[in-house]
């Protein structure tokens, strides 16, 4: 698995993923425009979690291009990325168990948001965040957790309407579990690292 690493640092590779992030940022808030339209201003940070966290990525990259970490977005990356890129194949798995069929945008959805989710693991030996950047991230995704289950602001899937109880639990417990994934792939003691040479 190893081989991967030197493909990954490759700046052509980086600037290519870069670009490919860049349009899945822009795409990604189109497709909650509306849902942000109807938003109240105080959460209009916390609807567009998908695009909130590739744009995360996209600044990752940008750092990496220059030669340097950003440790906190690097945190942010990696437990966002997993855990909204998850969230959401799971969420288009759902409709179509639900509906018996699902659109080529639901396609889509499905294979775009599991590649945002193993981009960010890929990445994980060039991080360097520490425990505070971390503990910042925690803070970010529970609270976002509150204000999509408590105020009611994730995203709009009207035919998994009567499972929100369900899926909000769900949610709390893969925020838990993509932490621990960035703790065990970008902060343990001995684990796997990496320096973007390139």
């Amino acid at each position: 698995m190893r081989w991967i690493y030197p493909l990954l640092s490759n700046r052509s590779v980086m600037k290519l993923l870069l670009l490919v992030n860049i349009a899945g940022t822009i795409y990604g808030y189109y497709w909650y425009g509306w849902q942000l339209r109807e938003t109240p201003p105080v959460f209009l940070a916390f609807v567009p979690d998908s695009p909130t966290a590739s744009l995360f990525f996209v600044l990752v990259l940008l750092a990496f291009l220059l030669k340097r970490n950003w440790p906190l977005i690097e945190a942010l990356a990696i437990v966002t990325l997993f855990k909204y890129g998850i969230w959401a194949v799971v969420m288009n798995i759902l409709v179509f168990i639900v509906q018996g069929e699902l659109d080529w945008i639901g396609y889509m959805l499905i294979f775009s948001h599991f590649a945002m989710a193993v981009q960010g693991i890929l990445y994980a030996p060039f991080y360097r965040f520490k425990g505070w950047h971390l503990i910042v991230t925690a803070i970010w995704t529970f609270h976002n957790d509150v204000i999509d289950y408590v105020f009611f602001m994730m995203p709009s899937y009207q035919m998994l309407d009567k499972y929100i109880p369900q899926i909000g639990y769900f949610t709390f417990w893969l925020s838990c579990i993509s932490i621990g994934i960035a703790y065990y792939l970008g902060m343990r003691p001995g684990r796997f690292k990496l320096k973007i040479n390139s």
